[in-house]
């Protein structure tokens, strides 16, 4: 393989054949799928997640999956389980197994251990006639024809089957606990998608400076104000409302229409009507507001009465960009 085209050709071919054996697996899910969700969703436990090698890792994804849409999990590594790990596993708990043999040493030591103290046991195998399918209580059919990998060895297609059953366990669940946006916001507080949940307007710009000037102030006052809010705009406001705003641009412009500025005042070069939003807003409301408008900055709204500015330099630094 040389060439660019060649490159391609196997990306394309790749991912075809990925998403063939992903569309296969809703073929394969059936009656021990759904039971083995609602043993979860009534469990009084969490879910224990094992695996070995590539499997390991997918079971370390679906954990976390699981933990940040309200389904308390665990990664326990099957290595580790045989070694003290085992440990970790409550009365309560409901395991989960992966592999994709099912057949591996590590599982079938694993497994009678977790049998022998009576925790219900869910396989995630591409083998339901393997050791882990005969002994686990339910079996979540991730069957692959075979790897993409042109040898046939490779963990590929299989791990992203195993990934695949994760989220629509994943999903499941958290559509029958009703999870909400602002459920979601609450376990990603520092996150970038928990802030677009959370973060509203009011909390950016009470941080910020509140350049005003009224619609009298003359034009050296205006630069004034603008440059040491250092916000690139001011709110020309009338009894504390919004009336206009003055920006960096409309400054510049005004250069290149007059030969002389010593008369003018706020008035005479303001936009009337600017776009506005109340501090109550979402954050990102913000952001979208200012996208559509190809703007900068928007003005703060509170009751009617002037709050504040957002910058969207002020977003990218709160991460909603």
């Amino acid at each position: 393989m040389n060439n660019k085209h060649s490159i391609l050709k196997i990306a394309k071919e790749t991912i075809e054949a990925e998403s063939q054996a992903i569309l296969n697996l809703s073929n394969l899910v059936d009656s021990d799928f759904a039971e083995a969700v609602e043993l979860i969703y009534h469990s009084k436990g969490r879910v224990i997640i094992t695996g070995i090698g590539k499997s390991a890792i997918i079971a370390s994804k679906i954990v976390a999956s699981l933990n940040s849409t309200g389904t308390p999990a665990v990664f326990m590594h099957a290595a580790d389980a045989i070694h003290g790990d085992l440990g970790l596993i409550l009365k309560d708990d409901v395991v989960i197994c992966i592999s994709k043999s099912g057949n591996t040493p590590e599982i079938k030591v694993l497994v009678p251990l977790i049998k022998r103290v009576n925790n219900k046991m869910i396989a995630i195998t591409g083998n339901k006639d393997s050791f882990l399918g005969q002994h686990a209580d339910y079996i979540l059919n991730a069957y692959v024809e075979k790897e993409v990998c042109p040898n046939n060895l490779a963990p590929t297609t299989s791990t992203t089957a195993q990934l695949v059953i994760g989220d629509a366990l994943t999903v499941c669940l958290l559509e029958m606990r009703g999870f909400t946006s602002n459920d979601f916001a609450k376990f990603h507080p520092g996150g970038a998608l928990g802030k677009k949940l959370y973060l509203r307007v009011q909390d950016i710009s009470s941080v910020n400076k509140k350049p005003k000037v009224e619609a009298s102030t003359n034009i050296k006052d205006v630069i004034i104000e603008i440059t040491e809010n250092m916000l690139g705009v001011t709110a020309v406001v009338e009894q504390g409302k919004i009336i206009g705003i003055i920006t960096d641009g409309d400054l510049r412009r005004m250069l290149t229409k007059v030969d002389s500025f010593a008369n003018l005042t706020a008035k005479d070069i303001m936009s009337s009507n600017p776009k506005r939003i109340e501090a109550s807003a979402m954050a990102i409301d913000a952001l979208e507001i200012m996208e559509a408008n190809e703007i900068s900055q928007i003005l703060v709204e509170d009751h009617g009465l002037y709050a504040g500015v957002v910058h969207i330099h002020d977003l990218i630094k709160e991460g909603i960009i």
